[in-house]
């Protein structure tokens, strides 16, 4: 039987995930897979934030052109990258086991400062990121510090602080746990989910496939976890109802706890849709994907207070 072909784009991180998925496809349905590689927009436009480029699916919309186009079966996207709504005629096959859903800083040694918490940065740090959520929280946290661009795959995001040109930066854990990626010369802090939610999805793969490839489905389904596909669709719900994308400055975290679903939120001042020009936060529980969703939409725009 010929190998599945599975559109990827052609970063170090995107490629590590699609050969695990592959990997994975292969033990649970004896299928193999050969990566077709894609190059997205969003890898080509370095120099700008990407809430400044304008438009959706800056890192997605080429590699689901591969599935139309018949050059692909599959694709692999870290699922915070999907625009909100799903594209006609492609499925979510799968969402598999989702890892660490929260953001880090790395910190250059030389702009510790152990005394300050929860982040033990310097007064005046230069901290690089190009999200949008990010940089509301940072400023939402830390009102002295500098926020500077920084774009590149992970490797160079990483090696650009290491030649100080940044104090810290912030990356996702999900995507440096992936790599494995050498940390010993930063400090590394791993952010509560409560003060820094991550993106909607962040953690999680998603695999798509043509919506009529019923074979492919089938295969997929096998790698599909719904406890975390659940969780990441609440997240996502949340950034329908407001009516964003990804590049929306939104943090969104939903977890299990005894007492029901938790979903943390937060607005950054820079969203249209929000209720002031402050990070809005809020946190609601309970045991309904629909009533959560609505309820924190109504916090987030200042229409309900909610604990």
């Amino acid at each position: 039987m010929s190998p599945l072909r599975l559109a990827t784009r052609g970063s170090d991180l995107a490629l590590t995930q699609s050969r695990s998925v592959a990997a994975d496809l292969l033990a649970a349905t004896g299928l193999a897979s050969e990566l077709v590689i894609v190059k997205t927009i969003g890898d080509q436009i370095l120099d700008v934030r990407l809430d400044e480029v304008g438009g959706v699916g800056l890192f997605t919309k080429e590699v689901q052109q591969a599935l139309f186009d018949g050059r692909a079966d599959y694709a692999v996207h870290s699922l915070k990258d999907l625009p909100a709504e799903q594209v006609q005629g492609l499925c979510r096959g799968a969402v598999p086991p989702r890892q660490d859903a929260r953001d880090c800083f790395l910190i250059h040694r030389r702009a510790l400062a152990p005394e300050r918490q929860p982040l033990p940065l310097r007064d005046g740090a230069v901290v690089g990121t190009s999200a949008a959520r990010r940089q509301a929280l940072v400023e939402d946290l830390l009102p002295d510090a500098e926020v500077k661009l920084l774009r590149g795959n992970v490797p160079t995001r990483i090696e650009k602080l290491r030649q100080g040109e940044y104090d810290a930066i912030i990356l996702a854990c999900a995507g440096l746990n992936r790599l494995s990626s050498d940390l010993e010369d930063f400090k590394v802090v791993k952010m509560d989910h409560h003060t820094w939610p991550g993106a909607p999805g962040q953690g999680a793969l998603a695999i798509e496939c043509r919506a009529d490839d019923a074979a492919t489905r089938e295969a997929l389904a096998y790698l599909h976890v719904e406890a975390d596909a659940e969780l990441v669709e609440i997240e996502r719900g949340l950034l329908r109802a407001l009516g964003g994308g990804c590049s929306l400055p939104l943090g969104a975290s939903a977890r299990r706890t005894e007492s029901g679903v938790e979903l943390v939120a937060a607005l950054g001042p820079a969203a249209e849709t929000a209720a002031s020009s402050r990070l809005q936060r809020c946190r609601v529980v309970g045991s309904s994907a629909t009533a959560l969703v609505a309820a924190a939409h109504r916090s987030l725009l200042g229409q309900e207070a909610i604990p």
